[in-house]
C-alpha cells in the first residue's frame, strides 16, 4: 500500500508550537495533504539521589541504588510520555479546529535529526518553528537546530515565526542559479500558494544576465496562472530582502538555503542565517 506524502509539524512544549500547528494545517488544507505532529522526547541523564552521600557502599547498597535509579528513570519517562500525550493531543485539537480531518500524532523518543531523515521519505513538507523550547530562556533569535534540519534534509523546510497570519503575498528570493531555479518551479507545480501573487526579487551583485533569469521567473510562474511582479534590487541581500518584505506587504519568503558547507558558513558566516534573522516571515527553505 503506498501512503500520501504528509506535512510533518515538528513541535515542542514551547509557545511556539501553537504557531508551528497553525501553518501546517493552513500546508495541509492548500496541498489536500494528511497532516502529522510530531514531538520527540530526549532522553533524560539519569540523576544520582539517595541520602546516603558519604561514597562507602554496602554490600547490597550497589544493588539498591541501581533499582532505586531504575525506579527514578520509569517514573520520569511515564511523567514525560504522559505530558507530551497531552500536549500533542491539545495540538491535535487545534488542527482539527482549523479544518484539518483525522490529524496524526506521534510521540517519539530518539534524536530530532535521525527521526527526521528517517521518515523524510514520507513527508512532502516539514513545518518547523525557527526558535524552539531552548528559546525560551534565551535571547537567541534563531534556534539551533535549523541549520543543522535544513542541511540535513532533502525536503522542503518551512521555517514559522512567533506569529501566523495567512499569507496574501509570497516572494521568492531569487538569484538564478540551479537552487532557486527549482524553487521557482516548484512554485508553479504546487497548490500550496497557487492563486496568490508573487513577487520574484533578485538582488546583491549586478549580473549582466540578471534580466534574462527574472523574465524567465516570470514566465514560468505566469505560464501557471500566478500574479508576478519581478524586481532587480543591487544591494546587499539581506538588508534589501527585509526592506522588500517590509515595504511591500510580503507574508512568506521563498529562498534557498544553506548552499555552502557549514565549514564555509563557520568562517565566513551564512547568508541564509542572517536572511532567517531579518526577514520576520515565514521562509520556505529550499535545498
Amino acid at each position: 500500500m503506498q501512503y500520501e506524502q504528509c506535512v510533518l509539524a515538528c513541535v515542542d512544549q514551547s509557545h511556539f508550537a501553537d504557531t508551528v500547528t497553525d501553518i501546517a494545517s493552513w500546508a495541509a488544507r492548500r496541498m489536500a495533504a494528511p497532516m502529522q505532529l510530531l514531538h520527540i522526547l530526549d532522553r533524560e541523564a539519569r540523576v544520582v539521589s539517595g541520602s546516603d552521600h558519604s561514597g562507602a557502599i554496602g554490600v547490597n547498597a550497589q544493588q539498591t541504588l541501581l533499582t532505586e535509579l531504575s525506579d527514578e528513570d520509569e517514573a520520569r519517562s511515564k511523567a514525560a510520555r504522559e505530558q507530551g500525550r497531552l500536549f500533542l493531543n491539545r495540538l491535535r485539537e487545534r488542527a482539527i479546529s482549523r479544518g484539518i480531518d483525522n490529524p496524526d500524532v506521534r510521540l517519539r523518543y530518539g534524536d530530532l535529526e535521525e527521526t527526521l531523515v528517517e521518515q523524510q521519505d514520507d513527508v512532502r513538507l516539514f513545518v518547523l518553528g525557527r526558535r524552539g523550547e531552548s528559546a525560551e530562556t534565551t535571547q537567541r533569535d534563531l534556534g539551533r537546530n535549523v541549520e543543522r534540519m535544513v542541511r540535513a534534509l532533502a525536503k522542503p523546510i518551512l521555517a514559522v515565526t512567533d506569529e501566523f497570519t495567512q499569507p496574501e503575498r509570497v516572494m521568492i528570493a531569487f538569484d538564478g542559479g540551479a537552487m532557486t531555479r527549482r524553487g521557482v518551479q516548484m512554485l508553479a507545480d504546487t497548490p500550496l500558494f497557487r492563486g496568490l501573487p508573487v513577487d520574484v526579487v533578485m538582488s546583491d551583485k549586478p549580473r549582466r544576465d540578471g534580466e534574462k533569469q527574472l523574465d524567465w521567473a516570470r514566465v514560468t510562474l505566469e505560464s501557471a496562472d500566478f500574479d508576478v511582479k519581478t524586481a532587480l534590487l543591487p544591494g546587499d541581500t539581506e538588508r534589501v530582502i527585509a526592506r522588500y518584505i517590509q515595504d511591500n506587504g510580503i507574508d512568506m519568503l521563498v529562498m534557498g538555503a544553506y548552499g555552502h558547507s557549514p565549514l564555509r558558513s563557520l568562517l565566513f558566516g551564512s547568508k541564509t542565517s542572517d536572511l532567517l534573522r531579518s526577514a520576520k516571515v515565514p521562509t520556505l527553505l529550499l535545498r
